[in-house]
């Protein structure tokens, strides 16, 4: 169960299977979730910027207006909202597509509903420890922690919500090896490690990469073969 605050997290389901939806909201309910329904993608996008909730639940296949185009939209707009798709779509170029448009999880259908909870309630934790100072940097990357705001060489770079946490991480590591069993625990707050989660690790470094190292000649953002990743100071 959801531990106890004097505000219950808001969490968005958009399915428009009638009996998936009821039985998505009830249980998220019965543990302590603020939870309400879109069964359309007009209604979820209408609802995402209405009420502002902290995670999404999202289906991939709706009437009006796909799960994806809803997904590219919140990120685009820099809503801070968590997106967990959820989905019968469920190959490796599914998820690969889902997590690159921008998802923090994805979970194919069937599933356990243990899952999902576990899912739901790691997404919505603090994926890093309190900022020590309202800023932070490396190298030309400038962090506002305060903001969540994050720049090169002055030049601003988006981040979603996942991407920004697993930066943050390695910043906070520096010159030191980070590995896969390490993001699952810390970043992910996965309890076990699991052979899928490696996959959403290696896609979410590759995003990364391409957003912080790719634009620019001096490179950050290294693999570690066997090992894992390192966010590594330049040489002079």
């Amino acid at each position: 169960m959801q531990a106890s605050s004097t505000t219950p997290s808001r969490i968005l389901v958009v399915e428009d299977d009638n009996r998936m939806a009821n039985l998505l909201v009830s249980a998220l309910t019965s543990h302590g979730y603020a939870a309400t329904l879109a069964r359309t993608g007009e209604e979820a996008f209408f609802l995402i910027h209405s009420t502002r909730p902290d995670l999404v639940v999202l289906d991939l296949t709706l009437p009006q207006r796909g799960g994806l185009e809803i997904l590219a939209q919140i990120r685009e707009q820099q809503l801070p909202t968590r997106v967990l798709i959820l989905t019968s779509h469920n190959s490796v170029e599914d998820r690969v597509l889902g997590l690159n448009t921008g998802a923090d999880d994805y979970l194919g259908k069937p599933f356990s509903f243990p899952e999902l909870l576990a899912r739901i309630g790691s997404l919505l934790r603090r994926t890093s420890p309190p900022p020590r100072s309202d800023s932070a940097a490396i190298a030309d990357v400038h962090i506002d922690t305060k903001a969540r705001v994050v720049s090169r060489s002055g030049v601003p770079i988006e981040l979603t919500p996942r991407e920004y946490d697993l930066f943050l991480y390695l910043l906070e590591h520096r010159n030191q090896a980070v590995s896969r069993e390490m993001l699952t625990k810390d970043v992910w707050r996965e309890t076990s490690r699991f052979t899928p989660i490696d996959n959403v690790i290696d896609v979410q470094m590759t995003r990364l990469r391409r957003k912080i190292d790719d634009p620019f000649p001096v490179k950050l953002l290294h693999t570690l073969r066997g090992v894992g990743f390192i966010l590594k100071e330049p040489e002079e």
